[in-house]
């Protein structure tokens, strides 16, 4: 089943992670990928390479989607090199948890840039294609953290809420130009980012899910693939939870 074939989409933050497992969920049906990197050169490199195995094309951008410019100039490029943008996938993201009473304007501010407006800036730089093509789906991933909160993650929550409300808006401004823009809330999702909690927290965390395990990044992809598809056609300015019924 190729349920992406031939449509281009854009993933920010692929290079590891969900992001990774999304880009490559994608290309097993038929995507065509552009996706950003920015850190991780050499993971980006062996990705692209990885991606191209599967008969698509593929590039890799080193891009800060947190910089508006660069995020058009990104757009602009991304449509130069595959001709439209069907999908794009909002995963860039970063934390930097801390209590509120000790927690700095500067972790604050990198990661409302980084999680927040990064959205934003992608959103808007694509809005352009997808209007000329009366299609596409935007896709952002959010986190159960911006539904409930979470002590020690004022900043992270906030960014994640923050894109929940800005996936509603811009579902109900675009519509009428058959672009839907629904979000991705995941709940315990194990990656290298959650690799470095302590083993006796995670099993409680795990004993706290009715599923009673932590989600895999390859689960979160099965949902954007959904959703990037035709499959979800009428589906639009909602938050799907991929979270084993944590905030059931």
């Amino acid at each position: 089943m190729s349920l992406l074939q031939g449509k281009v989409a854009l993933i920010t933050g692929a290079s590891r992670g969900i992001g990774r497992a999304i880009a490559i969920r994608f290309a097993q049906e038929g995507a065509n990928i552009a996706f950003t990197y920015l850190s991780s050169i050499e993971k980006g490199q062996a990705l692209e390479a990885e991606l191209a195995a599967f008969g698509v094309k593929v590039k890799g951008y080193r891009s800060d989607a947190s910089d508006f410019k660069a995020a058009e100039e990104l757009a602009n490029q991304i449509v130069a090199d595959f001709g439209t943008i069907d999908a794009v996938v909002n995963n860039a993201g970063i934390t930097r948890d801390g209590l509120l009473m000790r927690m700095s304007e500067e972790q604050w501010d990198v990661v409302i840039n980084v999680n927040l407006k990064s959205v934003f800036n992608l959103t808007k730089a694509v809005i352009k294609p997808m209007m000329k093509a009366k299609k596409g789906s935007i896709i952002n991933l959010t986190s159960v953290v911006g539904i409930r909160g979470n002590a020690g993650q004022a900043n992270y929550a906030a960014s994640k809420a923050g894109i929940i409300g800005f996936t509603k808006s811009v579902a109900l401004e675009l519509g009428s130009r058959n672009i839907r823009s629904n979000a991705i809330a995941p709940g315990f999702i194990e990656t290298e980012m959650t690799g470095e909690i302590n083993e006796k927290a995670v099993e409680e965390w795990k004993q706290s899910i009715p599923l009673r395990r932590g989600g895999q990044p390859e689960e979160v992809a099965d949902c954007a693939l959904f959703l990037a598809s035709d499959l979800s056609r009428y589906i639009t300015g909602q938050v799907l939870q991929v979270d084993g019924g944590m905030l059931t």
